[in-house]
């Protein structure tokens, strides 16, 4: 298929006009069509006809859009696609993109988001380093190791490629996919829609669910890892132990435990650590936890061979991987008892469990700059267009249930969905209904959750465990449930983000005692001053808990990583380190930032704060503002080693 950009008059190459083609414009999206026609047009006018009748998502009344002026798109469209009469003979302008974005999301779209949605969309890449004038290439001999192939690594792994660097990645699994290679738990999906949380770079029109079962999202990772050859610079079956940083040569020395269990040193001039918060479990600490006689197994390293058929069931947590899990089981078990330490607030989102119809696939597969507007489309939806919910509102300052008017409204929205899912159990309505402001903590999309708690077969427990017993579980209120499995689903040490590993900075620093059990704190969620040439991805305070994003995020650290990297090779240094008045600079914006937070509401408790009530996880602006802080260094922020 013709690219994107090169879609215009002189390079355009029609499309067969067949069945194929009809039945894609008959059930692709209307709103994309609508943008992928006026990008191939520049026909502003049909932008101005469905503007009055397309509304932002979630509002009320929705988005309806006339039979006649769809069919009207429809034919416009089929006859550009298959004469190529119509095509524009140039990339549409700046403006005429603001303008598309804003008419087919209902709603204004400011001038800042354009170059996030040139990048992201693929119509321009931010920077294509392979091909950028004037730049200096990378030393020879300069190494970079990357720690895990999971996203972040595996986008490291490719843009360092582009950029000219030495590289080798390490990564402790057999295969590439991280936590999508981990977590492998009956029910495991994703909460991001399929067509957004995927590299700008690859936008795969091959998605068979608008939100992604796990084995799709490892589906996908292994469909990069071969197009883009990147297993010939991972080393599997390989754990990083410690890493300690040599001043006077400016190496890192990283210890590694290679599949055999002997050890090796490799001498590097810069790491990424791309081990990611999610990929080391937590177990309860429940007593007697070691005494039970069956299988006690962690949803993050659930066996393969697990058969639960006609088993009593007890699980324990009620968070999105409980959810997940018991809507898949409750069916095939003889009895679930779900144990619920927090209530969560439960989105209903129809397209969850939709799969992707034959012709929209089609569509996001053929049709010029389709699959790129409808990226967008989802990109608003799901993540920058749903921020107000996490702003606080200052005339709201002492409502418990709600930070501002939008998030009132996103609250009832839930309760009704609670109220009529459950209209005739009104005890799972009284254990269920949070007490805290929706979007405060992680929400749940619904995806057999309720389903599973509304059968018979299945009770929830909200009283508390006092001790787990050889043959059960036993509450707090005396009751046990006799059971032959217990699978906990509790989550993962995030705050602890070195996790188990040693890094050694100048002078013998340690960012593990720095930064303690649950203390991080960095710049950019990437760099602690005292750690040259040390990049922590997906650190403190880069997280987006507004919404969907981590796969912007990660682009967005990579991309400014390289361009650190750059600045040492263009000055002929050694090392780049972030100043400690840069990093303090930061931290303290953060800290004034984050009480207009949610999070910092007095009832919103959850993995994103740690013991004292820090957040210390959650980025507290949109991703745009990240793309935005992250496309080069900030001159006066750092200093280079020669």
């Amino acid at each position: 298929m013709v690219s994107t950009l090169a879609a215009t008059r002189n390079t355009f190459r029609p499309l067969a006009d067949e069945a194929a083609l009809a039945h894609a414009l008959d059930e692709a999206n209307v709103p994309t069509l609508l943008a992928a026609y006026v990008h191939l047009s520049h026909d502003r006018e049909m932008l101005e006809a469905f503007a009055p009748h397309i509304r932002p998502a979630y509002s009320d009344p929705p988005t309806s859009i006339p039979d006649a002026l769809a069919d009207e798109l429809r034919l416009k469209l089929r006859d550009l696609l298959t004469t190529g009469r119509g095509i524009a003979d140039r990339a549409p302008s700046d403006d005429l993109i603001q303008q598309i974005m804003s008419v087919t999301v209902g709603e204004p779209v400011e001038d800042e988001f354009i170059e996030l949605v040139h990048d992201q969309c693929g119509f321009r890449p931010w920077i294509d380093r392979s091909r950028q004038p004037g730049r200096t290439a990378p030393q020879a001999g300069f190494k970079v190791l990357v720690i895990g192939a999971g996203m972040t690594g595996m986008a490291a792994a490719t843009k360092l490629r582009e950029a000219g660097y030495g590289f080798v990645v390490i990564e402790k699994n057999p295969e590439v996919g991280g936590t999508w290679y981990e977590n492998r738990y009956p029910g495991v999906g994703v909460d991001t829609p399929s067509h957004f949380y995927s590299f700008s770079w690859e936008i795969w029109p091959d998605w068979q669910h608008y939100h992604p079962l796990g084995a799709d999202m490892q589906r996908y990772m292994t469909s990069v890892a071969d197009k883009y050859d990147l297993r010939r610079d991972i080393r599997f079956n390989t754990t990083v132990e410690a890493l300690v940083w040599c001043g006077k040569s400016c190496t890192w020395t990283v210890t590694v435990r290679n599949a055999d269990s002997s050890r090796e040193d490799l001498i590097v001039n810069a790491v990424i650590n791309g081990h990611g918060p999610v990929n080391r479990l937590k177990m309860p600490d429940i007593p007697g936890l070691s005494d039970f006689a069956g299988p006690v197994v962690h949803t993050a390293a659930y066996p393969a061979d697990l058969d639960l058929t006609g088993k009593r069931v007890a699980v324990i947590g009620t968070g999105a991987s409980s959810a997940q899990l018991c809507g898949a089981i409750a069916a095939e078990v003889a009895e679930l008892t779900v144990y619920q330490r927090t209530r969560h607030w439960v989105l209903y989102n129809p397209e969850i469990a939709h799969e992707v119809s034959d012709g929209m696939k089609w569509a996001l597969a053929n049709i010029p700059t389709f699959k790129e507007w409808f990226r967008f489309r989802v990109y608003w939806a799901a993540a920058d267009g749903l921020f107000s919910n996490v702003l606080k509102d200052p005339a709201w300052a002492d409502n418990m249930l709600a930070v501002s008017e939008g998030n009132e409204m996103t609250r009832q929205y839930a309760l009704a969905y609670m109220q009529q899912r459950f209209a005739d159990r009104p005890d799972l309505i009284e254990k269920l209904t949070p007490d805290f402001p929706i979007f405060s903590k992680r929400i749940i999309l619904d995806n057999g959750w309720f389903d599973a708690l509304a059968r018979p077969n299945v009770h929830l427990e909200d009283q508390g465990i006092a001790r787990i017993l050889p043959n059960g579980i036993e509450a707090k209120d005396g009751s046990v449930f006799e059971c032959d499995v217990i699978i906990c689903a509790t989550g993962f040490n995030v705050a602890k983000m070195v996790g188990n590993l040693v890094i050694k900075g100048e002078g013998g620093r340690d960012l593990g005692e720095e930064w303690g059990a649950e203390d991080p704190r960095s710049y950019l969620g990437m760099c602690v001053p005292g750690y040259p040439n040390y990049f922590h991805t997906v650190g403190p305070n880069s997280a987006p808990n507004h919404a969907a994003g981590q796969n912007l995020i990660s682009e967005a650290q990579v991309n400014w990583i390289i361009e650190a990297l750059d600045r040492i090779n263009e000055s002929g240094a050694r090392a780049f380190e972030v100043t400690q008045e840069a990093f303090d600079a930061w931290n303290r914006k953060v800290n004034e930032r984050m009480p207009e937070m949610i999070w910092t509401h007095p009832r919103a408790n959850s993995y994103y704060n740690n013991s004292k009530g820090r957040v210390f996880l959650s980025w507290p602006w949109r991703l745009v503002d990240f793309f935005n802080a992250t496309r080069r260094p900030e001159p006066g922020s750092y200093r280079l080693i020669p």
